[in-house]
Formats: C-alpha cells, structure tokens, sequence
C-alpha cells in the first residue's frame, strides 16, 4: 500500500527524479536498465559477502542471514529513512508484508528451480532460521497490538485516547519509541545468538588471499548500486502504475513489493547455482527479519510515532504467517525443496496475487477500505 503522500515524497528523493521526463518509454527503459544494474550490483555484493565472510570464518548461514540479508534489505531500509526525514510517514506495512510474502513464496521458488538437483535445506535453517523468522512476525505483530492497547487512536482525529481508553472500537493505534524498541530487542538477541554460532564454528584455515579492502570496496559499490538502481525502478513502477490506472493497494502489493525484492531474488539465484543453498535460503528469512524488526522500528524510531490500522495488519500477517508455514514444511520434508515443491510455492503466490487484486477490484473486503 504506497499511498500519494508516500509516492510524492519518494518522487521528489529519487535519484532520477526531474532529470528524464516523464514518459512511459522512458519509464520502460528505466526499468529495464535498473535491472541490468541491480543484476550487477548483487554480483559484486554476493562476491563481496564470500570473500568476507571467508577472510572472518563466518559460516555460510551467518553469511546468508546477515551479511547478504542487511545488504539487500539496505534499499527498504534507506527508503525509510528518506521518508522520515521528509516529514511523511506512511510506512505501508501491506508493502513491507507484500515484500515479504514474496521472498518467501518466490525466492526460494525461483532458487529451488535454478539448480539442476533439490534446493538442500538443514536443520540449521528449518529449526533456527525459520523458527526465529516466525518469532519476528510474531513480535511485530504483539508490538501492534500493544499500540492499540495502550495508544489507542481516536478514528478521524489521528490523537489519541489516555492509556488504556477506547474509541468505541476503534483497531487503530499508534506505534512510539518505546514501543519501537521491543523489535530491536529482539533483533539484538538475533545477532547474539548468529555471533555465538560463529564463535562454535570452525573455518577452513586453508589460505584465503582475500584483498579485504577492495571487498571492503566493492560491498560498498555493490550496496550504492543497488540503492539506487532500486529507487529508481521503484519511482517507474509507479509512474507506470499511475498511468495505466494500477490501484496503489495492487502496485504496491505486487508489483512494488517484488521490485524491492529483486536483490534478494538475485543474491539467492545466484547462490543456489552456485550450490550455496545455505546463503540462498539465509538470504530470504534473514532479509525478512531484517525487515520486520529492523526497517520499521528505525522509521519509528526517526518520526516519533506511527499509526497502524489493526484491522489491516492481522489479515495480512495472517497471510504471511501461512506462506511462512508453506515454506517452513517444504524444506523440512528430507531437508530440501524438490521441484514440484518449488512449482507448489509459485502457485501459492499466484493465489495471493489474486486475493489482492480482489481486494483491490471491491470483489473480496476482507480488508478495510
């Protein structure tokens, strides 16, 4: 969901913005050449993340879950923070879960059929990764309801009501810094425990002839590229939605979500085929709770307070919740994600994005208006 606000803040901070005109041609090539950047740009960051994760014997899945995950979450992450900084706030949590949906569903879909064999999972993935991943979507959606029981929002008044008030039902309620910190918290136990695996893990202690400054170098690169690229492809998309009349609540669920996604979509691909299924399936849940616990928190953390719709939110963490357990039992069933399993996920999404164009069409009011 990228409402005018958000999409008039963020076409003012895009990179390109003002400079090409407004065209669908050259909105068309811009896509097309921010795809051919981000491509190259998760190149140098999968390359970067190896060399890395190698020179400080980080194991494959630490290298996965964060090293890889936090670079491409950076575009999300940096969006955020512009739009704070601008004064406008409307975070779009149906874009964030539409984004991750999509990792979920068709990342590790797409990684499943890049690979000649089964995509092979572990218990490390199943039993920690997925599980903690579980855990974030869980506190963020405690975190929310927390907001309504305590800073409840007075509808059409946007104040809100003395703690623990009501507005005769209302499900609105506003997200502050303390609040905000809960998920912090959590991610912080997070990184402990990727630390304490690490310090459990022993690296090859075989000759690594890494140049760490030009990885150092060319992570940088890799991160700028694919921040910009991004935004720009972002600020396309929804000029191209604008004119073939694509409903926000559709772009920004779909077409949005899975364009914010393309790093990861990359980063993974380009993993599995490499046969690094553990950085291919890190990537997708630790740019997840990356996301979930990081991303929003942060924007709250810079604006004060944010309100969050209840009513929304539920239905759509319920969705997630469901395409989490889906991949959750794919990977665990002999530890690796066959095809048919892969195809089954790629269904899955296909029927989201129908639930969402039926929502958008008036067909389906599961959601509020």
């Amino acid at each position: 969901m990228v409402s005018s606000a958000h999409s008039s803040i963020l076409d003012q901070v895009m990179v390109l913005g003002g400079v090409l005109p407004d065209t669908t041609a050259v909105n068309v090539l811009v896509v097309v050449a921010a795809s051919g950047l981000i491509w190259l740009g998760s190149g140098w960051l999968e390359e970067a993340a190896e060399g890395l994760s190698t020179h400080y014997g980080l194991p494959p899945v630490v290298q996965g879950t964060v090293v890889v995950a936090v670079g491409s979450s950076f575009p999300e992450f940096a969006s955020v923070v512009v739009t704070a900084l601008a004064g406008v706030f409307d975070m779009g949590v149906g874009a964030i879960v539409g984004s991750a949906i999509f990792n979920v569903l068709v990342v590790p879909a797409l990684s499943g059929l890049a690979t000649e064999d089964d995509l092979d999972s572990s218990r490390t993935i199943v039993y920690k990764e997925a599980q903690f991943y579980m855990l974030a979507v869980s506190v963020l959606v405690i975190t929310f309801a927390l907001a309504v029981i305590y800073e409840p929002v007075v509808a059409g008044t946007g104040g809100t009501v003395g703690t623990g008030g009501t507005d005769g039902g209302s499900l609105t309620g506003s997200i502050t810094r303390p609040l905000a910190v809960v998920p912090l918290f959590v991610y912080v136990l997070y990184l402990f425990i990727q630390w304490q695996d690490t310090g459990d893990y022993e690296a090859d202690t075989g000759e690594t002839n890494v140049a760490l400054f030009r990885e150092w170098g060319k992570l940088a690169a890799g991160l700028l590229l694919i921040l910009v690229s991004v935004e720009a492809m972002v600020s396309a998309i929804e000029s191209l939605g604008h004119t073939f009349g694509i409903p926000e609540f559709l772009a920004g669920m779909t077409i949005i979500a899975a364009a914010t996604s393309l790093p990861d979509t990359l980063v993974s691909v380009r993993s599995a085929r490499d046969d690094n299924s553990a950085t291919s399936l890190g990537n997708v849940l630790g740019s997840n709770t990356f996301d979930l616990l990081v991303v929003i928190p942060v924007g709250v953390l810079i604006v004060g307070a944010v309100p969050v719709n209840f009513s929304t939110a539920v239905p759509m963490f319920a969705v997630l919740t469901l395409a989490t357990v889906l991949l959750f039992a794919t990977l665990r069933t002999d530890l690796a994600l066959s095809t048919l399993e892969a195809y089954a996920l790629l269904v899955t999404y296909g029927l989201f994005v129908a639930w969402v164009v039926a929502e958008a069409a008036g067909v389906t009011g599961i959601l509020p208006a």
